[in-house]
């Protein structure tokens, strides 16, 4: 039985996932412009502690057991042809290439900040970068935080922990952060804070400098909102000023903010055995493909597809969910829909968690002994 070729555009978190479940059934070919998954999860971990955080979300493509089947390719892409069936892209030589599929997983996801960017980078560039931007912060004697965000309240929350003789302040737009969460999440949290020191600065509306480009600054803040210029040593921009990666896509794909538009099958409609998944799919006003492992229903979806047999809808949650700060010293409180907290100590994070449940249960092994690079 000849076995169908897919071609997995962006191997980010979901795009990974995605590659590990099809492995087994399809020839699958991941095109990715880093050498390893680069997550975009766990920001404040990835700032204070980034040799913990590297552990779990900076993870070299062949230490996936699961990948061991997967040809992995560097390369930024750079168009499609539907009709044709084929991807290209281009290597970072400079050379093209190009992939035919009989399904295209199209999970090239977003551009937000300082650490989600689809810059083609090497091992050395992705740990430099990572390195400077931990020191940048552990230099600073003062930070301004600007963002409602998870990822703002992250990298909030872990700089006060890490650093306690820093003084930490939190602006956001609103009269509180996480307004796609349920409001206990953020009544929960903001005691936290409040006990980490972090100043919260609720009605600030950033001006966004022109060229900015999401990096680590020093610059003073101003706010459109009127109140007067803020300083500190390091600002960290944190505003959720989320783009699509998908200028290699055509225009009739995509919705007006550049989001490629899918069906509840998570289908790209008008193309058949072209799926969308993550931040970058328009399945609804989160994306919350990338938070609820929507891999499990879209390798599904392109199995059924090829045999002809019936599709499963995505069914998107109302609220966000999750761990909002990551893991801290006594463990990582995950936050369910309805905004209460349940806490998982640390030692069952280190022992069950992350090495039984995630790299083993979600990865299906991830190999310890391979770095980056």
């Amino acid at each position: 039985m000849i076995r169908p070729r897919v071609v997995v555009a962006g191997l980010g978190d979901s795009g990974v996932l995605t590659a590990i479940r099809l492995a087994r059934f399809a020839d699958v070919v991941g095109i990715s412009t880093k050498p390893a998954l680069v997550s975009g999860q766990e920001l404040g971990v990835r700032l204070t502690r980034p040799a913990e955080w590297a552990r779990d979300y900076l993870v070299p493509f062949d230490r996936y057991r699961a990948l061991d089947g997967v040809r992995t390719i560097q390369a930024r892409l750079s168009s499609v042809d539907f009709d044709k069936r084929i991807v290209h892209a281009q290597r970072p030589d400079g050379s093209p290439m190009a992939e035919p599929y009989d399904a295209l997983v199209i999970s090239s996801g977003v551009t937000n900040g300082f650490w989600r960017r689809p810059d083609v980078q090497s091992a050395a560039d992705i740990t430099a970068q990572i390195t400077a931007d931990h020191q940048r912060l552990a230099e600073a004697r003062s930070v301004i935080v600007i963002g409602g965000g998870a990822a703002a309240l992250s990298a909030a929350a872990n700089i006060a922990a890490q650093w306690p003789s820093t003084r930490v302040d939190l602006y956001y737009p609103h009269d509180r952060p996480l307004t796609d969460h349920h409001r206990r999440t953020w009544d929960h949290l903001r005691r936290r804070l409040t006990r980490l020191g972090v100043g919260l600065h609720p009605g600030h509306r950033a001006v966004v400098p022109d060229g900015f480009d999401g990096a680590i600054t020093d610059a003073p803040v101003t706010w459109s909102t009127g109140q007067p210029p803020s300083h500190a040593d390091a600002v960290l921009w944190a505003i959720g000023r989320v783009r699509p990666n998908t200028d290699w896509l055509p225009a009739d794909v995509l919705d007006e903010g550049g989001f490629v538009e899918v069906t509840p099958e998570l289908r790209v409609p008008g193309h058949r055995g072209v799926f969308a998944i993550g931040d970058v799919a328009a399945t609804d006003p989160l994306r919350s493909s990338a938070r609820n492992r929507a891999d499990a229903v879209l390798a599904h979806n392109i199995r059924a597809e090829i045999a002809g047999r019936p599709l499963r809808s995505f069914r998107a949650p109302r609220r966000r969910w999750g761990s909002v700060i990551g893991t801290q010293s006594d463990g990582v409180e995950v936050f369910a829909p309805n905004g209460r907290p349940y806490r998982i100590p640390r030692r069952a994070v280190d022992t069950v968690l992350m090495p039984l449940i995630v790299r083993r249960g979600i990865y299906r092994g991830i190999r310890t002994n391979r770095p980056l690079g």
